[in-house]
């Protein structure tokens, strides 16, 4: 009983504080801001995907008019065919999309650091210059851009610190903090009562802010119960500091102590280990400059290029051995046309090759980030709201298996249909778009 007076108490000494008042004020402010940042980067998203798409239609279009009124292309190219399955594929208008979900507006997470739509060719590659990293989220944070997750995992324990920093130690400079137990309660307990008062207050205001967010993306419509998720793994993340920040109390004696200790606390666990773990995932993995796949990208390629056609023949016949007793294959005439058609299933497997010690590298790299969460708490909650909102890395590195599986199944249509003498027709050319654009 003498808890819940403490409890009301505290609520009456809080509406008395203007700066503290104004402090929450601010942290609300700002997890709108961040929230409505997320949305405005899911809706452009979502409008520049329906652009392209539209585009798309009509591109696809002016080919299946092609077919419509018997022509091969159009007229300022002679050299297309549309009846050849190269230029049927050529000319799919293949794109892979990594549609943004609603939950964006929580986390813009790797969303702003990677391309989230790609046109794919035989020729394309899930490291091609549209696909690469273009700028930070912390780099974007300091030119004004930030999202919930930052106000959630940076501001909320300063917030907690402003709110319970004096509680104790005040009355106890003071000289009057004996009397006060005399009258209410044990020391523990008054002080316990005091921080679970702003303890719910802010779980409350955070609560409140992803209802909010979920209202300006729709996120209720979905079923996996991700904002149950998020609220549960906001409630432990504020468990996390005000446990710190308690114990800090319950011990402390003076504002300015407990105040040093809390800035220690919240620099240790939110800059100077995060910082740490990175300088030393740097140091045993330094960044990958991707030397491999540019030498891929020309050199090696070039040496492809300028294989005898016998070599390069062997080395297709391997890949694809169904084709070896074809008709085109065993037709000299015909058979040079068709390995120069498919040589990008070559081309392709070389970057198949270099690309692969560039992911091992990046999936290692995560491995042990994620060996440090035990005392790394921060980095892991940023990452799990991440993940719940569609811009993990594990997510972005998904889109990337998807293009490569979309290349692959372009190229193999191309080598099988080409050395199997294939006509495309309109509805060959139908089935060639539903095969490779089923994503969409």
């Amino acid at each position: 009983m003498k808890a819940l007076k403490i409890f009301l108490f505290e609520g009456k000494h809080f509406a008395r504080n203007p700066f503290k008042i104004v402090a929450l004020l601010l942290f609300i402010i700002a997890g709108i801001y961040g929230l409505h940042n997320g949305a405005n980067l899911y809706k452009n998203q979502l409008v520049e995907i329906q652009k392209i798409n539209q585009n798309i239609e009509k591109e696809r279009q002016n080919i299946i008019n092609y077919y419509d009124e018997g022509k091969t292309g159009p007229q300022a190219r002679p050299w297309v065919n549309v009846t050849e399955p190269f230029w049927a594929i050529w000319y799919s208008s293949t794109y892979n999309f990594k549609k943004p979900s609603p939950t964006m507006v929580y986390s813009i997470g790797q969303a702003e650091q990677y391309g989230f739509y790609k046109k794919v060719t035989f020729s394309s590659s899930p490291y091609d210059a549209d696909m690469a990293e273009e700028i930070a989220n912390p780099e974007r944070i300091q030119n004004g851009t930030l999202d919930f997750s930052f106000v959630a995992l940076f501001l909320l324990p300063l917030v907690l610190l402003i709110l319970i920093y004096n509680i104790k130690s005040y009355e106890s400079e003071q000289g009057f903090l004996p009397l006060i137990l005399v009258q209410s309660a044990s020391k523990n307990t008054w002080v316990f009562s005091r921080v679970l008062f702003y303890f719910l207050l802010i779980f409350l205001s955070i609560i409140l802010l992803l209802v909010y967010g979920a209202t300006l993306t729709n996120v209720f419509t979905l079923t996996s119960g991700i904002l149950g998720d998020l609220i549960l793994i906001s409630f432990f993340y504020l468990m996390f500091w005000g446990v710190l920040y308690a114990m800090i109390l319950f011990r402390g004696k003076s504002i300015l102590g407990n105040t040093l200790q809390m800035v220690g606390l919240y620099l240790l666990f939110t800059f100077i280990i995060p910082a740490a773990v990175h300088q030393w995932i740097s140091i045993e993995k330094p960044t990958n400059l991707m030397t491999d796949f540019i030498d891929a990208t020309r050199d090696k390629k070039q040496e492809l290029y300028d294989l005898p056609n016998e070599v390069a023949e062997a080395k297709l016949f391997e890949m694809y051995p169904q084709i070896k007793n074809t008709e085109i294959a065993k037709d000299s005439t015909k058979n040079l046309g068709a390995l120069n058609d498919s040589f990008y299933a070559l081309t392709n497997q070389l970057m198949k090759e270099s690309i692969a010690p560039i992911q091992q590298e990046s999936l290692e790299k995560n491995q042990m980030v994620q060996s440090t969460y035990w005392f790394n708490p921060v980095t892991y909650f940023q990452n799990h709201f991440n993940k719940q909102s569609g811009t993990h890395y594990q997510d972005y590195q998904q889109y990337r298996n998807q293009i490569q599986t979309s290349i692959d199944q372009q190229i193999r249509a191309l080598v099988l249909d080409t050395y199997g003498g294939v006509k495309v027709d309109k509805p060959k050319y139908l089935d060639y778009l539903k095969k490779f654009n089923n994503d969409q």
